[in-house]
């Protein structure tokens, strides 16, 4: 099978953060036994001379253009220069051929509004910068905003849409996990030195500062702790009992923190378990329904088809082939 091609727009004034996401996580890391990938940055508009600028100043040349996006498998888009400025009609163009020959379409930050100006989202669900959402909601009332999520995967995987800065890093290792299973996914994310996995579901930190919360490091440990111990019947107050602390503060530090309820959390640690269970081991799924929290293979596989839509069985069967 060869290597997805994974083409990413540049266009002038990119961020240049935004730009080097899917270039880190895309990164051919097959010298460490991990998936390869055909990376091109390609203009999506005629750069000067000089190359394209990004925000902070210096300039970007690539020698790709959107004709070398025409076959990719996945087309990028990272967070546009501005929500108030139409996209070129060549870049809209190459979204929408995209979209239409079955390659995955990928907007980052603002980059959703690329993809809802292109018109790919309508009647989907898409989520971006939390600060844009209401300017997203009035110009696309086609499009299903989901205005406080980390990233929404719509329209059967092949549109993707991420919230602001590091959602972007989630939205990218979501695609890793979702084509080579959540072992390698986090693995790379270990390469990179970030979280391995952050549900798409979380809320987005809205002005919200983190390690400065009295009890952060407190919860933090908690939240080791308990994933440790998944098999154990957790619930909010034997957690808040734990941390020492109210059952009211524990919520609201909670979520904080987390970006999630417990019960969200919960059930995202469990799944991701049992995920890294049955790519990894031929433990029967009795046994990791029991080790992840579940209680019993039925509840496992309630909530693994509600999450991923395919039972435990197929899903080991896609990660042990050949």
């Amino acid at each position: 099978m060869h290597p997805r091609e994974i083409a990413v727009l540049a266009f002038d004034h990119i961020s240049p953060f935004h730009l080097s996401v899917p270039c880190l996580v895309f990164e051919d890391r097959a010298w460490a036994g991990l998936p390869s990938y055909r990376l091109r940055i390609c203009a999506g508009e005629t750069g000067r001379r000089r190359g394209l600028r990004t925000t902070a100043g210096f300039a970007v040349q690539t020698e790709w253009t959107l004709k070398d996006a025409a076959h990719a498998d996945v087309l990028i888009v990272p967070s546009w220069r501005d929500p108030q400025e139409p996209p070129p009609t060549a870049m809209l163009d190459a979204v929408r051929a995209a979209h239409a020959r079955g390659a995955t379409v990928v907007g980052l930050c603002l980059g959703a509004f690329v993809l809802a100006e292109a018109g790919v989202l309508n009647g989907h669900r898409a989520t971006t910068h939390w600060s844009a959402v209401d300017a997203f909601a009035r110009r696309y009332p086609q499009v299903e905003l989901v205005p406080d999520v980390l990233y929404v995967d719509a329209g059967d995987g092949r549109l993707v849409t991420s919230a602001g800065t590091a959602a972007g890093i989630d939205c990218c290792l979501h695609l890793v996990r979702r084509w080579h299973g959540a072992e390698v996914a986090n693995r790379v994310a270990r390469r990179m030195v970030v979280a391995p996995h952050r549900q798409g579901g979380q809320a987005q930190y809205i002005e919200q500062p983190l390690h400065d919360a009295p009890g952060g490091d407190r919860l933090s440990e908690l939240l080791n702790w308990t994933v440790a111990n998944l098999a154990e019947p957790h619930t909010l107050d034997s957690l808040a009992a734990r941390a020492a602390m109210s059952r009211r503060n524990f919520t609201r530090r909670f979520r904080e923190l987390t970006g999630a309820t417990v019960g969200q959390w919960l059930l995202g640690q469990r799944l991701a378990y049992a995920q890294r269970m049955l790519e990894t081991t031929q433990q029967p799924i009795e046994t990791i329904a029991q080790h992840a929290g579940f209680g019993s293979a039925v509840s496992l596989r309630q909530h693994f088809s509600q999450a991923y839509r395919t039972s435990p069985s197929a899903y080991r069967a896609v990660f042990t082939r050949g």
